[in-house]
């Protein structure tokens, strides 16, 4: 019989805490971009790059995992680089900073998919 580790149950719960947190922001992200200044083109334009960056970034540090054999490593990378960047888009105005904050959130989104 195999049972689940304590590693997959405490990932599990970061994974599930990461999720939460993106799903509570995300649908005030639109409404708050435009209280700071951005236009619809600007946050269609900050949606399409942040996508792209997680779709890139997965098949990047897959591989790269891959050669390495280290997935420790980038899942802490991941989850931290996810992490991290939500609550300063609360204390952020400037709209560049903003649009740098959510694509390092994003970029962290591709590395967690790797174990």
């Amino acid at each position: 019989m195999k049972f689940i580790t304590r590693t997959v149950v405490l990932l599990s719960l970061v994974s599930l805490c990461t999720d939460i947190a993106g799903e509570m922001l995300y649908p005030v992200m639109p409404m708050y971009l435009t209280s700071i200044g951005f236009s619809v083109v600007r946050i269609g334009l900050l949606e399409g790059i942040t996508e792209a960056t997680t779709g890139l970034s997965k098949g990047y540090f897959g591989s790269l995992s891959d050669v390495i054999g280290k997935r420790k490593r980038f899942v802490q990378c991941g989850y931290s680089l996810s992490a991290i960047p939500k609550p300063m888009m609360a204390v952020l105005s400037f709209p560049i900073w903003i649009f740098g904050v959510h694509t390092l959130d994003r970029l962290g989104s591709g590395y967690p998919i790797l174990f």
